[in-house]
């Protein structure tokens, strides 16, 4: 381990402290006295991805995260909801204990956590994940979620309406809109 600052190999362990699934490390340079944090953790055997056409593909936390990421573009999210996300995605797939899982299951796990976190991000997941062959796809989607209760659980959490509610229309029919 090298110091990120100088570069110096002689350091000292200043605190040490378990978290989730690992060990967080506050060190000190003692060459320029500089400290930082470095995390460490075990990584568990590998774990492949069985994609649609049957070829297998090492499981990517990174790729995992970028289509979340696209998914959540622009959403007005808590600050590391993202990566809290596709850091408990890793764990369940990694706690499942197989070394190979299909690509759809890691698909529903990612539907069912964007469903919790943000509606918006749900519904553009799905449309590519789902792959919509028309509107009426989608259409069928978001009448899904406004059945179960979804969009109306999350209005108070601060979300954007998807559809506009009676009140809205009331308002916009009263300002000739």
């Amino acid at each position: 381990m090298k110091c990120p600052y100088c570069k110096s190999e002689d350091l000292k362990v200043i605190d040490s402290r378990d978290v989730n699934d690992g060990v967080r490390r506050r060190r000190q340079c003692l060459s320029c006295n500089s400290r930082f944090t470095t995390y460490e953790r075990i990584l568990p055997s590998s774990l492949f991805v069985i994609k649609k056409d049957m070829r297998r593909e090492e499981f990517s936390k990174e790729k995992l995260l970028l289509g979340i990421q696209k998914a959540c573009g622009k959403r007005p999210l808590p600050i590391g909801a993202i990566e809290k996300l596709a850091d408990d995605i890793e764990s369940e797939l990694y706690n499942m204990g197989k070394s190979e899982i299909d690509s759809y299951k890691i698909g529903d796990m990612v539907m069912e956590g964007l469903r919790e976190l943000d509606y918006i991000a749900y519904i553009r997941f799905a449309s590519v994940y789902r792959d919509f062959s028309d509107i009426t796809d989608l259409k069928q989607e978001v009448d899904t979620l406004i059945n179960a209760g979804i969009i109306k659980k999350n209005r108070s959490s601060g979300q954007l309406t998807l559809l506009p509610d009676e009140t809205t229309e009331i308002t916009n029919r009263k300002a000739g809109k």
